[in-house]
């Protein structure tokens, strides 16, 4: 029932409110229309992709880029390096990122003014990439997985973030009477400070698990064998290079390769790099928008 005694917004809230939501929905179609796109040439027929004809919806529904994706050797290995590289290299980011955040955010702490001092001097400035890359060669990391994981095992910003998640966030109190029952700090660590810290802790989790899925760089430097190949490493060669892989070609006829099935090949292999942090965001959403603010507070 419409409610007489409702007040009106000021007509020049209205026209702000208005301008906003125009802006944001052709803001969110930009964003969305490549991803629909892709989608619907992924599973489109080859010669409707090439000729144009691919423009919202799918054209021709076809399944043979994906059927041909999974019958890749290449592809698949390149699937579970970058799952374990995701899985452990994000393990030993939250597990050392806390491990220094939490003393950093105790007053009490001796030196973690100049601490803070020195990790600030190396958001501006680092040992570059021929010394870096002399430092894992000589520590026999070269063609192994660490070579992935130890050079960017820590990042400084989440560090600070994380620090001042602590400070604002976690009472002091609460160690008082930790420490008046006989808590220790790693038990108070474990069991109080970890629970209380769940939305920093998802907004690290999805910031470190993004940057190792998409990584390519490092394995391009570090990596020599092809079974320690990551997935973007291996799009990256097939996307810019155009150097697909045999398995996936080996059912397909001259003509379907002819009409551009290389081309609908690229855009599934797109759709399957995406899928796993597509279906990861949700989990994590609902503390993402809180842990991201509650973190930049203060410095």
């Amino acid at each position: 029932m419409f409610n007489k005694n409702k007040i009106r917004e000021p007509f020049g809230d209205r026209v702000l409110l208005t301008i906003i939501y125009l802006v944001l929905t052709v803001l969110m179609l930009a964003v969305l229309y490549p991803l629909l796109y892709i989608l619907s040439s992924s599973l489109s027929s080859p010669n409707a992709v090439v000729s144009g004809r691919v423009w919202l919806f799918p054209v021709e529904l076809s399944f043979k880029a994906y059927a041909s994706i999974f019958q890749s050797t290449q592809l698949m290995q390149g699937y579970w390096n970058t799952i374990i590289y995701t899985v452990v290299g994000t393990a030993i980011n939250i597990l050392f990122t806390v491990l220094l955040a939490y003393p950093l955010s105790k007053s009490t702490f001796f030196g973690r003014k100049l601490i803070m001092i020195m990790m600030m001097v190396t958001l501006f400035f680092d040992g570059g990439l021929i010394p870096t890359y002399l430092l894992v060669k000589n520590l026999h990391m070269l063609d192994t997985r660490w070579a992935l994981w130890l050079p960017g095992a820590l990042s400084v910003f989440q560090v600070i973030v994380a620090r001042t998640f602590f400070q604002t966030s976690i009472p002091e109190e609460l160690a008082e009477a930790a420490r008046i029952d006989g808590c220790r700090d790693t038990r108070y660590l474990l069991s109080i400070v970890l629970p209380l810290s769940k939305p920093i802790l998802a907004v690290m989790t999805l910031m470190y698990a993004v940057g190792h899925w998409n990584a390519y760089f490092d394995a391009l430097i570090y990596l020599r064998s092809e079974g320690l190949f990551p997935l973007q490493y291996v799009l990256r060669n097939l996307l810019i290079l155009n150097a697909a892989d045999p398995e996936m070609l080996a059912n397909t006829t001259q003509k379907l390769r002819d009409q551009g099935f290389e081309q609908a090949l690229k855009y599934a292999l797109i759709v399957v790099a995406c899928v796993p942090v597509l279906i990861m965001y949700p989990f994590v959403q609902r503390h993402f928008v809180k842990g991201v603010m509650i973190g930049s507070l203060k410095g």
